[in-house]
């Protein structure tokens, strides 16, 4: 990878970036650079497409926000009604918000209802062209152009290397093709005698490949199993 990209410009996270192998060290990357820049959080989020139902807690595929704060908010909100999301799918051009700013349209205020003063939205994507953002979230002052564009330039960066190595190997998880057909079609809310007629297997077959699902994806219910595939692109 370091041959690959050594015509790239990499600049404060070059080191951390090289030795990175894992999620618990994008983690750290991420977080430092939140801090550095005077917010208090991050959160890498699959956007997805604009007209599909979604959460944020199942489009979140890696953050350090409180815990808890994501379920809370999405026992009371529907992100996709949020300005921030609307805005997202409406430009990639990368956009800073505050609290008290005025929302466009009928869109809610994700961060009033998060919380925070500030936000800063950075649009990035994997090599197989599925859309991300990468999220700062804190109550800090605003930046200075200078700040801003250094912290897109990390953003993508830092994303790029997340992609590749922890995103992009996870497709699947080791999931069969006839595993991951089971899987969208709970997905779409149909019951395990209702896939059964649309696959042509047995309901026992159906079960048992859900619970191996379940078992691969290491969930314990099948709504933390749509959740995560969703967020680890196994299915859309």
């Amino acid at each position: 990878m370091t041959t690959d990209l050594k015509n790239h410009r990499q600049y404060y996270h070059d080191s951390d970036l090289e030795k990175a192998l894992n999620r618990v060290d994008f983690f750290r990357i991420f977080h430092t650079m939140a801090l550095r820049y005077g917010f208090d959080h991050f959160g890498i989020l699959l956007l997805g497409n604009e007209g599909d139902a979604c959460t944020l807690t199942n489009r979140l595929a890696l953050h350090d926000l409180p815990s808890g704060l994501a379920d809370a908010y999405d026992k009371r909100h529907r992100f996709g009604d949020s300005s921030v999301f609307k805005s997202l799918h409406a430009s990639s051009i990368p956009s800073i918000w505050k609290a008290d700013d005025p929302h466009p349209g009928h869109g809610g205020n994700l961060l009033g209802q998060l919380g925070f003063d500030m936000l800063m939205c950075v649009p990035v994507a994997g090599i197989n062209g599925a859309r991300y953002v990468v999220l700062f979230l804190g109550d800090g002052a605003d930046m200075d152009r200078q700040a801003h564009f250094a912290l897109c330039y990390d953003a993508v960066c830092a994303f790029d290397y997340f992609y590749r190595l922890v995103l992009s190997n996870k497709a699947g998880l080791g999931l069969t093709p006839r595993e991951t057909e089971i899987l969208r079609w709970i997905s779409h809310g149909k019951t395990a005698s209702e896939i059964a007629l649309i696959v042509s297997v047995s309901e026992h077959t159906v079960n048992s490949h859900t619970a191996t699902i379940l078992k691969k994806l290491d969930v314990v219910n099948r709504t933390q199993m749509v959740a995560k595939a969703i967020r680890e692109q196994i299915i859309q």
